[in-house]
């Protein structure tokens, strides 16, 4: 059952490793650069309902293994189009020909890492094992998965074209065959007397209603608004360093997917170190620690640039990411799962993701690029160009540093290491 679950995360995250942090270069290089934030907030968009929606599906007619395979199978065709659109039209590619069959197939996809979730909690609880304690070491595999997808479209020049949507769409279709194996998950039968909100699954949106959820679910959409910002950014910033002389054939500027890889590397690590400070901590400073390494993180790329020591502050950034996206999305949701009934486990997964990768993240995007264009649109100069990137950087690092410390005085919680799960 493990084996089956470690190989579920690898493909999900494949699919997505394939263009999600090489995507902005392809942009840049077909003249879509300043269109990089719609492409990113199209995944926020679309959370804000799908992840939900699915995961009503999942909990009340649907297995969410069998949901699973059928959104990937969706996300792989509409991902294809979107790269024939890109090789019928190569550079000529207009954002009206791209981004409707991009948009769709992102729909389909993003409900799927909360779906993914819901199958491997319901696994681990069936079979009678720890979710804080066994989920974290499948997780992994998730990532390296990602990992691996950002090496080939790296390392073949996929990163230029239109080809890394290709690979995220074969990826996708492997994983629809594989879903035909995953373990059953229980589906919900309404009752006959149940309510609409009971009918309908949208238990899980009650949970507002319970303060420390409520404010838990807040800051989770003000931190999810980091979430895409260097994903989306990150890599073009990188790019542009090739248009200085003295950079240009830096290892770090010609294989800058590689280089932003670090920080999945620096994910598969720090997964394994969630259940320890799950324990330890708890939930509370879990997340203060990852608004700090949300901090490093931008403050670190503003500093830093392809050579010496400044190379140095780069590869600091990435390793911090591991720290800043695992101890908050993994730890959030363990904390969610933890914190909601088995009725309502994908609804309530569902809910999580709109607030973090749909809400943050579609803020976030359409902040990031305002930032971003504000800085360095139009900026020709590649001295003031270099320096508009530091400062849009610096921008992100004081928003980490101030929700965080908001987050400290607000969120009420006492942890009971003996029995995680047991707090008050």
């Amino acid at each position: 059952m493990r084996l089956r679950l470690i190989v579920m995360n690898f493909l999900i995250f494949a699919v997505w490793g394939s263009y999600l942090c090489s995507l902005g270069i392809y942009l840049g290089r077909v003249g879509m650069g300043a269109k990089i934030g719609s492409f990113f907030a199209i995944q926020g968009i679309v959370s804000l309902f799908m992840p939900a929606l699915m995961g009503i599906v999942a909990d009340r007619w649907i297995p969410a293994q069998r949901l699973l395979g059928i959104c990937h199978l969706l996300a792989s065709v509409f991902m294809a189009l979107a790269a024939f659109m890109g090789m019928k039209y190569g550079d000529s590619v207009t954002f009206g020909q791209l981004f409707p069959f991009y948009a769709l197939s992102v729909a389909f996809f993003m409900p799927t890492i909360a779906l993914g979730n819901s199958v491997s909690y319901s696994a681990l609880t069936s079979a009678g094992m720890d979710t804080v304690k066994d989920f974290p070491p499948i997780r992994v595999f998730g990532t390296i998965g990602f990992i691996l997808s950002m090496w080939i479209v790296n390392f073949t020049g996929f990163k230029n074209t239109y080809m890394q949507m290709m690979v995220s769409a074969v990826w996708g279709l492997v994983l629809f065959a594989y879903s035909f194996s995953l373990p059953q998950c229980p589906v919900a039968k309404a009752q006959a007397n149940a309510s609409i909100v009971d009918a309908m699954g949208l238990r899980a949106f009650t949970l507002f209603k319970q303060k420390r959820m409520c404010i838990f679910f807040i800051f989770s959409f003000l931190l999810g608004m980091c979430l895409q910002v260097t994903n989306g950014f990150a890599t073009p910033y990188l790019d542009a360093f090739g248009k200085s002389a003295d950079y240009v054939d830096a290892f770090a500027v010609r294989n800058n997917v590689f280089l932003s890889s670090i920080s999945q590397v620096s994910e598969t690590l720090c997964i394994l170190l969630i259940p320890f400070f799950l324990r330890k901590f708890g939930i509370k400073k879990v997340m203060i620690i990852s608004f700090i390494a949300w901090f490093l993180r931008f403050a670190l790329l503003g500093a830093g640039s392809p050579t010496g020591f400044g190379l140095i502050l780069f590869i600091l950034s990435m390793i911090v990411y591991g720290v800043a996206f695992d101890f908050f999305n993994i730890s959030g949701s363990l904390f969610v799962d933890q914190n909601t009934d088995v009725s309502i486990r994908s609804s309530a997964q569902g809910v999580f993701m709109v607030m973090t990768n749909g809400l943050g993240a579609t803020l976030g995007s359409y902040c990031a690029g305002a930032v971003v264009n504000h800085f360095t649109l139009g900026v020709e100069d590649f001295g003031q160009l270099m320096a508009g990137w530091s400062n849009a950087w610096y921008v992100f690092a004081g928003f980490a540093l101030l929700v965080g410390i908001v987050f400290a005085l607000v969120f009420k919680y006492r942890h009971n290491p003996a029995t995680t799960g047991n707090q008050q």
